[in-house]
């Protein structure tokens, strides 16, 4: 048994109860003793990944709600069941910064209570849905248009001599996702920064459980349209985790060269984007035209240009041959290249240099204590990759080089995708040199009711969970995503205190954080 689990154990006693067939480790704690596990597991440096609930009132019984921790390799579940007709438990905010929006969404959208949480505003519900409208409990029928009260939104104020406000949003110049942010500046200094979120909320963990367990996957890869390969394998992984389902090993290897792929064309365009936000326009035409390159290759090799439904449960659905290899070598010698020469235009360029250092400085305390996740965390000092301390084939054999700053600013956001860039050239050589020959493809087997799934993937922003629950009929019960921008928002708002106003557009998309994962 791992650290996490012998602390809770050793605390709780015969307080606690261990589901010997759930992966990862799950215990059973009492409602009122939740926040007491939550205090020993940070003591024992743990990251709060999750935390989110399940409607069993279908079973008989009541609610649930789950926390998920981390520490290094290790990841532990903690459960307490709570009243039908009282469901309510104690809030984790005390001890874990992200419970204050998990819990507000468990809230909002459950209708479950966190009790002692210092914020009742809604999160993702709006304000002008009605108050006993709880989208995820059973009892909520999805196809009822709702009725249109006239709600008002609370915003947080910062008061005194000079401070004025500024809202941003929801609907923004660029071709962008909709949220809105509201400024209290003095002068051009930004003194605070509240997001508000949930324009996109399309009922997404709601849509799942009106699928089969075959067709869900389509769903997951359209959670987050820019990370379809990481989201669908998570969810195959976590059905293939709960049915004990064998995938061919090619199809492992095949997915991390999708998932390279998408890592890299993800960062390219980021990178030329961070820099056209500081007026220099020259890097986003170059960076465009390197990342089509790779997403108009994409679509001849594998027939979709951003690899969407090529992961399905038990395998992968195109394989690659000896002249697709070729052709994606060329492809790396090429990028490669050019690569390089824009990274040397984007170092010696003095004016982008004034503009990226020392601007939106997340500290190494502060990504800690926000449990950031991927190219955020791993600039503020973070080291925290999925495929390093929760590698499966090739990545547990092939070597990760995870790149790790810790200047926490813009400039040092760049340059972990910078660095990731190269790796993943040089992790696709690898793969494209080593991959096994099997079949692409096996049969995913039909989960059992009452078990669980679970799996971490490293997708281009970072971790992404997913938790499935089969129902007593064998249906999907519950399906709990949690893409890494429900954690890396928080820091946004964070960093961004001290900076000019104009700096906010270049410190936002240094984190491009997605606002269709997080508004589930």
């Amino acid at each position: 048994m791992n650290g996490l689990a012998n602390a809770l154990m050793a605390s709780f006693g015969k307080d606690v109860v261990a589901d010997e067939n759930a992966t990862p480790a799950t215990f059973t704690v009492p409602a009122e003793r939740f926040a007491d596990a939550a205090n020993i597991l940070r003591e024992s440096y743990a990251f709060l990944c999750a935390e989110w609930a399940a409607d069993d009132t279908n079973s008989g019984r009541g609610y649930s709600v789950y926390a998920c921790y981390r520490a290094g390799s290790e990841y532990l579940i903690v459960r307490a069941e709570l009243s039908r007709d009282n469901p309510e438990f104690p809030s984790l905010v005390k001890h874990f910064v992200p419970a204050y929006r998990f819990e507000r969404q468990i809230r909002s959208l459950m209708g479950v209570i966190p009790s002692g949480h210092p914020d009742s505003r809604p999160w993702i519900k709006f304000e002008d849905w009605p108050e006993d409208a709880w989208p995820l409990r059973k009892s909520f029928d999805a196809a009822t248009k709702m009725p249109r009260l006239d709600g008002q939104y609370a915003w947080l104020r910062a008061e005194g001599e000079g401070v004025y406000e500024i809202p941003v949003g929801p609907v923004h110049a660029g071709i962008i996702e909709p949220g809105h942010f509201r400024f209290q500046a003095v002068g051009e200094t930004i003194i605070n920064l509240e997001e508000r979120l949930g324009y996109v909320h399309k009922g997404i963990e709601k849509r799942f459980e009106s699928m089969t367990w075959e067709t869900a996957v389509k769903l997951a890869g359209r959670v987050s349209g820019d990370t379809t390969v990481a989201h669908s394998m998570a969810y195959c992984m976590a059905l293939e985790s709960m049915t004990h389902s064998d995938v061919p090993v090619r199809a492992k290897w095949l997915r991390a060269l999708f998932l390279e792929r998408e890592r890299i064309a993800n960062h390219i365009g980021d990178i030329g984007a961070i820099c056209n936000d500081a007026a220099f326009a020259f890097m986003i035409y170059q960076c465009s035209r390197l990342k089509e390159v790779m997403i108009a290759n994409n679509l001849k090799l594998f027939g979709h240009r951003f690899m969407m439904d090529r992961v399905i449960p038990g395998g992968v659905t195109v394989d690659i041959d000896a002249a697709a290899k070729q052709e994606i070598l060329t492809e790396l010698d090429y990028l490669s290249e050019q690569f390089d020469v824009i990274v040397r235009i984007y170092e010696e360029s003095s004016s982008l240099e004034d503009r990226v250092r020392n601007t939106g400085i997340l500290t190494s305390e502060l990504a800690r204590e926000l449990c950031t996740v991927g190219i955020v965390a791993r600039a503020s000092g973070l080291n925290v990759d999925c495929r390093v301390h929760n590698p499966f084939p090739p990545y547990d054999s092939i070597g990760i080089v995870s790149p790790v700053l810790t200047a926490g600013d813009v400039h040092a956001r760049v340059w972990v995708r910078v660095e990731e860039i190269r790796d993943s050239i040089r992790l696709i050589r690898r793969i494209l040199g080593q991959i096994p020959h099997s079949p692409i493809a096996a049969r995913c087997n039909t989960p059992l009711p009452e078990t669980t799934g679970f799996a971490a993937v490293e997708g281009w922003r970072g971790e992404i969970i997913y938790w499935l629950a089969c129902g007593q009929k064998g249906e999907i019960n519950r399906c709990m995503v949690r893409d890494p921008s429900s954690v890396n928002w928080l820091a946004l708002e964070q960093a961004i205190k001290g900076n000019i106003v104009p700096d906010f557009p270049l410190c936002n998309k240094s984190f491009n954080q997605s606002y269709s994962g997080h508004d589930l």
